[in-house]
């Protein structure tokens, strides 16, 4: 099971639908790289699942736009990963 915070906005994946988290927990990081991302160029590292090893988005490390820097350390997480619990939509 993949535990996550409160998202704080969403955006579009490479899977589809995704949100923006200022942290989440049983998630592992692997090493960042340069990628040109809908919104530009930025330095990303892919999250997985602690447990199953599923990559499940990525962790903003560096924004090279400044119009994009409130986004760094924070996590993308792909809709199609998240579990529906207590409820919410």
């Amino acid at each position: 099971k993949h535990y996550f915070y409160f998202a704080l906005q969403s955006f579009q994946g490479s899977q589809g639908r995704a949100y923006l988290f200022n942290s989440v927990v049983n998630v592992g990081c692997g090493p960042a790289e340069e990628r040109v991302l809908l919104t530009g160029l930025h330095a990303v590292a892919d999250i997985y699942c602690e447990n199953c090893k599923t990559t499940l988005g990525w962790k903003y490390e560096h924004a090279f736009e400044s119009s994009q820097k409130y986004k760094e350390g924070k996590y993308i997480i792909e809709l199609a990963h998240m579990i529906k619990d207590n409820g919410w939509d």
